[in-house]
This record gives C-alpha cells, sequence and structure tokens, in this order.
C-alpha cells in the first residue's frame, strides 16, 4: 500500500495511519454533536455537553450563548462570569485560554490554527490564545493564533486581531446572560 505522495508504506505505518483516521472521524462527529447541542435552548443542557468534552469553565459561573462551535473543546478553559456570545467559534486545536469576566459578543472567531503560507507544504502553525480578565470583545471580531489580550482591552467590532493587546486596570462585573439565547 502506497500513501498519497506515492511512498511505499509498512504494515505498522498502515495500522498507524488507520487508527488515526478512527480518531479523527470520531472526533469530527463529536464536533457535529456538539454543533447539534449549541441549538439547545438551555443553557444548563449545552453545558453538561461542552463539560463532558472535556471544556474546563464553571457550571454555575459562565455561559455560552446558543450556536457556539468548537474544535477540540478539551484544550478550552473559560473564567469566572465570563459570557460568550452566540455563534462564537473557539478553536482549541491549541490552548485557549478565557479570563474572568469577559465578554465576548455575537459571531467572534478565535483560532489556534492557521496556514503557514511561506512553507511548501502549507502546513499548519499552532498557537496559544490568551485572553486575560475584563476583556471584551466585539461582534464580528477574529483572533488569530498565537495572540494574548491583556486584563481590560476592549476589541472592536469587526477587528482582525494580529498582535498581543495591551493590559488596563479594570474593575466591574458583567450582567446576567439572556435565558434564552
Amino acid at each position: 500500500m502506497k500513501d498519497r505522495n506515492g511512498k511505499n508504506l509498512e504494515f505498522q505505518e498502515i495500522i498507524k495511519k488507520m487508527l488515526k483516521r478512527a480518531d479523527t472521524i470520531t472526533l469530527e462527529f463529536w464536533l457535529m454533536i456538539l454543533r447539534l447541542v449549541g441549538y439547545i435552548p438551555l443553557h444548563s443542557v449545552r453545558k453538561l455537553f461542552y463539560l463532558a468534552s472535556g471544556l474546563k469553565m464553571s457550571f454555575f459561573g459562565s455561559t455560552i450563548h446558543i450556536g457556539a462551535n468548537f474544535f477540540n473543546p478539551e484544550n478550552i478553559t473559560i473564567g469566572c462570569d465570563t459570557i460568550i456570545g452566540d455563534h462564537c467559534f473557539l478553536d482549541g486545536r491549541a490552548p485557549l485560554t478565557i479570563g474572568n469576566h469577559v465578554g465576548i459578543a455575537s459571531q467572534v472567531l478565535i483560532y489556534n490554527d492557521e496556514h503557514n503560507l511561506n512553507s511548501s507544504d502549507y502546513s499548519n502553525s499552532f498557537g496559544p490564545v490568551t485572553i486575560e480578565d475584563y476583556v471584551f470583545i466585539g461582534p464580528r471580531a477574529i483572533i488569530l493564533p498565537g495572540i494574548k489580550i491583556g486584563r481590560g482591552a476592549v476589541v472592536a467590532a469587526g477587528a482582525v486581531v494580529t498582535k498581543d493587546i495591551e493590559i488596563k486596570v479594570l474593575d466591574y462585573h458583567l450582567g446576567r446572560p439572556m435565558l434564552f439565547q
């Protein structure tokens, strides 16, 4: 048997590739289930599935609104009193850490992986994303891999964050999440 580049594979390599493919298909199936669960109109039910998937967050302290989408939720940590808006995308292919009292508006995309455009094989380039306490991220912002957003920072709606954002001094608590979102 040969791989896609025409290289002959040994039996052990074939088994290893088959097991990796089975793991990938299982993960993709579970992510599809989580995508469907994301539309259940009860925070607590969605949260149970997210926690069962390995996402780390307080059951009572934070909220993920309807329609959220994930990659590898086991690498995602969300602090207390944090609200994730509807239809956000949270990428856990590298560590994603979201602090306490963070407000992430609707349709925000947070990526931990991107293709290396300078690579001849278009390989992936992973980088952790850290969002510290008291940050607000406006609607439809995009956070790219390897970014650190400092305490109290504000990211404007529609912004594409390509560099770290400095720390500000703030101390507040967010309002309550909407019940049917």
